[in-house]
């Protein structure tokens, strides 16, 4: 797996969900997307459903989900937290989130409640053995 597949900055989910952590005004900042991998699988993505500002996501749930030409995925919370941007973006386009998973295609940002929940979350060395194995 190269860095761009699975970037050095980012923890990861079983679900193929990330989340890249910023200070931010004392607060922890979690900007949450779907993995190269999750965007490989789903093939072209055509629309986005993902939550308004201010609704709180809670670690392992459903928050959204991504229709593409194949199907509709779920996308699941990687942190608990409160949502404080969507990237309304890729409401017109959401092939961002195929041409660009780590980049414009982010999906929300969140302040995290719970910072221990990142303990559950896989290193990028962790998240590319989880790939490694899954592809056996």
């Amino acid at each position: 797996m190269t860095n761009e597949s699975t970037p050095d900055d980012l923890l990861y989910t079983k679900d193929h969900e990330w989340a890249r952590l910023a200070e931010r005004d004392g607060q922890t900042i979690a900007t949450i997307g779907i993995t190269r991998f999750a965007a490989d699988h789903l093939g072209d993505v055509t629309q986005i459903e993902l939550p308004k500002t201010g609704e709180p996501l809670r670690q392992g749930q459903i928050f959204g989900s991504a229709e593409s030409v194949k199907a509709v995925s779920d996308l699941f919370a990687p942190l608990s937290g409160q949502v404080v941007k969507v990237n309304a973006m890729l409401y017109a386009a959401p092939e961002y989130v195929n041409t660009s998973p780590y980049g414009e295609g982010w999906m929300v940002q969140i302040v995290v409640t719970s910072s221990d929940e990142t303990k559950s979350l896989m290193d990028p060395t962790a998240y590319r053995t989880f790939l490694h194995a899954q592809a056996e």
